[in-house]
């Protein structure tokens, strides 16, 4: 299924946090975001679209699931921002077991667990742990526990407990946001500050000249992005220095 582009202005939250339900569960969808219009958006298995939740109440999309409920659901705004899409789905089977993994990626990195659980036991023991149809664990842990997710972890996950198999969700893996690294807002902090200092200086030995290199070094900076501007002030300062000693 085709999921829509993450908009960071809208988010989704689903309760409980996980990809599979039972029928019957009571399953609620959260729209997030500085709006006042929501509708929750379902695309189902057999092609169709769907623009309204059958519950709504206020944000929040109420769901008492059944097998028709095996979906890709997304928030959409009254005026058109939308969040990212997850899929739930429906285990049809009530004696079989369901999958308990994360709605949305997990960043490399992070810590996960997933786990297996039947509708009448929430914790189970000896269970295996397939990673795109591949065993990856058979011990007496009723868990799966990843400590540091990298992008090789990402793929389809399934468990079987007592020859029952639960049906497979996909696990995603998102990159770390490096843009908001602390290191490059320091750099960028400490050089940025560095060269208010020497434009100051320029300026003041150019009173007298047309200053072209000064104007070069501001056409430079204006044109790059926030991490480059970091690296180009930090690059430009030392030939300032230079010159300003001449």
């Amino acid at each position: 299924m085709l999921f829509p582009d993450v908009h960071s202005a809208a988010s989704l939250t689903v309760s409980p946090d996980r990809v599979q339900h039972f029928t019957s569960d009571s399953v609620s969808l959260t729209c997030e975001g500085n709006f006042t219009e929501w509708r929750v958006r379902k695309f189902s298995e057999d092609g169709r679209l769907y623009s309204d939740c059958r519950r709504m109440t206020g944000s929040t999309c109420n769901i008492n699931t059944s097998k028709s409920d095996t979906a890709v659901y997304w928030c959409e705004s009254g005026s058109g921002e939308f969040s990212s899409a997850v899929n739930i789905t429906v285990q049809n089977d009530g004696n079989g077991p369901i999958l308990v993994s994360p709605v949305h990626p997990v960043t490399e990195g992070a810590s996960v667990s997933l786990s297996c659980s039947l509708r009448t036991q929430k914790i189970l023991s000896n269970v295996f742990f397939y990673h795109n149809d591949k065993l990856i664990q058979n011990d007496t842990r009723g868990e799966l526990k990843i400590s540091a997710v990298s992008k090789s972890d990402e793929g389809f996950y399934k468990c079987q407990y007592s020859g029952r198999e639960s049906a497979q969700s996909w696990m995603s893996v998102k990159g770390a946001d490096s843009s908001s690294s602390p290191v490059w807002l320091i750099v960028g902090l400490v050089c940025g500050v560095s060269l208010i200092i020497i434009l100051l200086l320029l300026l003041y030995r150019c009173r007298q000249s047309k200053c072209k290199s000064l104007f070069f070094v501001i056409s430079i900076i204006t044109s790059s992005s926030s991490i480059d501007i970091s690296m180009s002030i930090c690059k430009l300062k030392h030939n300032f220095i230079i010159e300003l000693t001449k």
